[in-house]
């Protein structure tokens, strides 16, 4: 799946509508609540059917997140959406993108690991 193959999937996928969220807002100088807060804000991504995902998907999902020069937007929405899948594919992808995550992904790519290790318990 290429960056732009992506973009047409989630348009896609968002037109069958989003999950309905309740959000807020951090005030916090603590950068690990700021970004508490930032990862909260991005399940506004999620789109109705995203825990049902084909597999094969998901795993060219977790294979787009380790493709140098994606846009960090893609990857963010990518590390929402496999956060909420419930297969070995998206855990085994999170995991292996945890090991090296792109300069600003860093709390995002634990956050998402973090929850799909829920998700797949």
């Amino acid at each position: 799946m290429t960056e732009k193959e992506f973009w047409v999937f989630f348009n896609n996928s968002l037109a069958k509508g989003r999950v309905p969220q309740v959000s807020g807002y951090v005030d916090s100088a603590n950068k690990l609540i700021q970004s508490e807060g930032q990862y909260l804000a991005g399940h506004s991504v999620l789109f109705e059917g995203h825990d049902k995902i084909v597999k094969d998907i998901v795993v060219e999902m977790g294979d787009l997140i380790m493709v140098p020069g994606v846009s960090l937007q893609a990857k963010e929405i990518v590390l929402m959406t496999l956060a909420h899948h419930p297969s070995k594919e998206a855990l085994r992808a999170l995991t292996r993108y945890n090991k090296s995550p792109d300069k600003g992904l860093e709390y995002t790519s634990h956050f998402a690991l973090q929850e799909c290790e829920w998700w797949n318990e």
